[in-house]
């Protein structure tokens, strides 16, 4: 971790607000981000925002740096869209195509289906194809859903998903496999 970071964390960790906050701005667009595509609700990703950086204040003063500040956050990140949509009973998904923006690497979906080249029918496949994907998505169970997100959404490595939501690599490969299952089960007629 670079020493700056390690500063501030330390600083806000003893109580001071503007470090807090530094640390809040730093990473408040990917916090806000997961949350919307995990729930396609602007006022449910706010709620589940503020929620997480309550959370992380109240827990910063046990932060040990034993892992990094960002894997940490968006492990409390995580947990609280899991909570959020066991609370609420709501199946939301991630909307892949409306979410691309291509001058942003960081944030472009591994799981892409769009082309502007495409003759109308091509177009009206496609979108009963992200419809399909859509529906499919929300069959999956909450974890199952998380770790096929990250992986196909956010393009996230499989150590990286294991880090962020505490599960070791083999649960993860576990929820990733399953999901991949029924999705494919559910999208099969698209393939025939």
């Amino acid at each position: 971790m670079a020493q700056d970071g390690y500063n501030l964390i330390k600083e806000a960790q003893a109580g001071n607000k503007d470090a807090f906050e530094v640390l809040v701005k730093k990473y408040d667009r990917k916090v806000l981000t997961l949350a919307l595509r995990y729930t396609r609700s602007e006022e449910d990703a706010k709620d589940i925002y503020q929620e997480v950086f309550i959370r992380v204040y109240r827990s910063l003063p046990k932060f040990e740096f034993k892992s990094e500040f960002s894997t940490w956050l968006f492990r409390i990140a995580t947990n609280v869209c899991l909570t959020h949509v066991e609370r609420t009973g709501k199946h939301q998904t991630v909307d892949a195509l409306e979410s691309i923006n291509p001058d942003d690497e960081e944030s472009a979906p591994a799981l892409q289906i769009v082309s502007n080249d495409l003759n109308p029918e091509q177009n009206l496949r496609n979108m009963e194809l992200k419809a399909g994907i859509q529906k499919a998505v929300e069959q999956l169970t909450g974890k199952q859903k998380l770790v096929f997100t990250m992986k196909h959404f956010e393009g996230y490595k499989l150590r990286e998903i294991a880090d962020i939501t505490g599960l070791n690599e083999g649960t993860v490969k576990r929820y990733l496999f399953d999901a991949t299952i029924k999705m494919k089960n559910a999208l099969r007629h698209f393939y025939n």
